[in-house]
């Protein structure tokens, strides 16, 4: 079990998760999509959560928000919000905390919103439901809402259906509908997803103008690099269903200990300085995660695994905090050996 990483600020951390598994039963064999992940998200913080198709991010996520069905997945471990125990706790209780003390902003707006009723009749919906408000008070507040989130005139698209709005105005309506209860644990699922970069600056801005106003924690779950580089205060790495690598977003993009980090930044284009070099993608194809290979996760794709005296194929590395630093790494190559890895061969061709 990885230790999760600790608060330095001297008091409990708003969002603690330790040693969360979620696992499914199927036909085939157990699922491990989450299998011992450990973090900690203060108020005001952006934790940025990315890693490929399959490496347990919307699954977290998910988890943290009570959203698995207890007949269909395994959940273990602990999740405290605010000095509350969720994986614990009975389920119309984790109901009446989603809303107002956190919320999730899902990939597809469009299949998350019911085609059926308005937006504002969803947001009044969402919002009455934590507020003994009359519908009219409700109202107001859901314009207030989508006027805030930067839909013109906000008073006459309230009475718009989901498919009378654009790619880009479906993801701020459902970011008005997350936010209309003052959560403060937001989770963002892919919230750029399939949007042009204008729309994508947009709604990135409007996050962290968000979050400035209410002192949200968020988590932001996404593939784009360019995204947790722009939001994140802290990344954590998946694969696998595990955290392979934890730390700031500075050590992160500039000094990154872990092979598979390595990769994911190689497969980066950089538009910031002229780039020599082809883009180095990650070989191979992620694990599945009922067969998950022995040892490290990683090593089938590893180009580093045979400098290890065969660990990586026998032993699953532990997440340990570097010397003189805060941020930790899975890996059973020598720090000093993948220091100079990056520095000399990785580093100089990104």
């Amino acid at each position: 079990m990885s230790e999760p990483v600790k608060d330095t600020s001297g008091g409990s951390p708003f969002l603690d998760v330790r040693d969360l598994r979620i696992h499914f039963p199927t036909d085939d064999g157990l699922v491990r999509s989450v299998d011992g992940l450990s973090f900690t998200l203060e108020r005001g913080r952006t934790l940025g959560i990315v890693g490929e198709s399959g490496s347990g991010k919307s699954v977290t996520s998910l988890g943290i928000l009570g959203l698995h069905h207890r007949r269909n997945a395994r959940v273990s471990g602990e999740i405290w919000l605010d000095g509350k125990e969720l994986v614990g706790a009975d389920p119309d209780d984790v109901r009446r905390l989603r809303g107002r003390h956190m919320a999730m902003i899902f990939q597809d707006p469009l299949s998350s919103m019911h085609p059926f009723y308005t937006i504002g009749a969803q947001i009044i919906e969402a919002y009455r439901i934590h507020n003994a408000v009359s519908k009219k008070v409700a109202r107001k507040h859901a314009i207030d809402m989508l006027g805030r989130v930067g839909i013109p005139t906000p008073d006459k698209r309230v009475d718009d259906y989901p498919h009378q709005f654009s790619g880009g105005m479906r993801q701020r309506a459902m970011i008005a509908m997350a936010l209309s209860c003052d959560p403060e644990l937001l989770i963002a699922d892919e919230p750029t997803t399939a949007l042009d970069v204008t729309v994508q600056a947009q709604i990135l801005d409007l996050l962290r103008d968000l979050q400035r106003e209410f002192d949200s924690a968020i988590i932001m779950i996404t593939h784009d690099l360019g995204v947790v580089a722009e939001l994140a205060d802290d990344v954590l790495v998946m694969y696998g269903g595990r955290c392979v690598e934890y730390g700031a977003v500075d050590d992160m993009f500039h000094r990154p200990l872990h092979p598979y980090t390595w990769g994911l930044l190689g497969s980066m284009p950089r538009l910031d300085r002229a780039r020599t070099e082809r883009l180095m993608p990650v070989k191979g194809a992620p694990p599945s995660l009922i067969n998950l290979p022995s040892g490290c996760a990683f090593h089938p794709r590893c180009a580093y695994a045979d400098r290890t005296g065969g660990r990586s194929q026998t032993e699953v590395p532990e997440l340990r905090v570097e010397p003189e630093t805060t941020h930790r790494a899975a890996c059973h190559l020598d720090v000093a050996e993948r220091r100079r890895v990056w520095e000399t061969e990785i580093g100089p061709k990104l």
